[in-house]
């Protein structure tokens, strides 16, 4: 007689909230410089700091630790958006991912000026350095150039732990060390692959009622490393 099939439950996604304070923050060589800049505010060594780092690095959670300490207002660099420069002449300013959603030179700059004109603060975050933003006006490279550029770093081996057992612990997951070991070693090294796996990780679990183990931790493995062969062949 065959055997009846497994039972498998259907995983809803109830989305965890972040943990995305300050006392949340993971600090690591990689990081330093960086939290250093947002701990020193408004003591800033320049009005206008460049944040740049690879994607899942931290500069959101950096970005929304600057924000609610700064009281900074996000902005996006558009064209003719006069209530934008207002907004950089009252307080300080926040424009995030700039490198992705694009922004309009003349813009940009008049921005940089309302900031510096009434002693604000602007935090830009990117992956990419400025100079690899192709400016072409040459008044707001002078300004970049002058801007304090931060680099993030890509994560060791125990920040990836470290980041891994938080992003369980966000979902109340609870992971053996040996598992976070096995991932740490076999992952891609970045922290928004942390964020997939454990997300993936967690469904599994949820739908076959069980805990985070090795076998159930290789599954995931091969399925992110599946689906980056994929994209890399499309």
């Amino acid at each position: 007689m065959p055997k009846p099939p497994r039972s498998s439950q259907i995983p809803l996604d109830f989305a965890p909230v972040p943990a995305s304070s300050r006392d949340d923050l993971i600090v690591s060589d990689r990081l330093s410089a960086a939290v250093a800049i947002v701990d020193r505010w408004p003591d800033w060594p320049s009005p206008v700091v460049i944040l740049t780092g690879p994607t899942g690095s931290g500069k959101s959670h950096l970005a929304s630790i600057w924000a609610a300490k700064s009281g900074a207002v996000s902005i996006a660099a558009s064209a003719g958006d006069a209530d934008a420069i207002a907004l950089a002449s009252a307080g300080p300013v926040l424009i995030e991912d700039i490198d992705q959603t694009g922004f309009d030179e003349v813009q940009l700059f008049h921005l940089i000026n309302a900031v510096r004109a009434h002693s604000g603060g602007m935090l830009i975050t990117t992956r990419l350095w400025p100079a690899a933003w192709n400016v072409a006006l040459p008044d707001l490279a002078s300004r970049l150039k002058a801007a304090m550029t931060v680099e993030i770093g890509e994560p060791d081996d125990e920040l990836l732990a470290q980041v891994l057992v938080k992003l369980f612990a966000d979902r109340q997951v609870a992971a053996d060390d040996r598992v976070i070991s096995y991932i740490v070693a076999r992952m891609e090294r970045s922290l928004a692959a942390a964020r997939h796996l454990v997300v993936r990780l967690d469904a599994l679990a949820l739908g076959r009622q069980s805990r985070i183990t090795r076998s159930l931790a290789a599954e995931a493995l091969a399925e992110m490393a599946a689906g980056n062969a994929d994209t890399e062949l499309s």
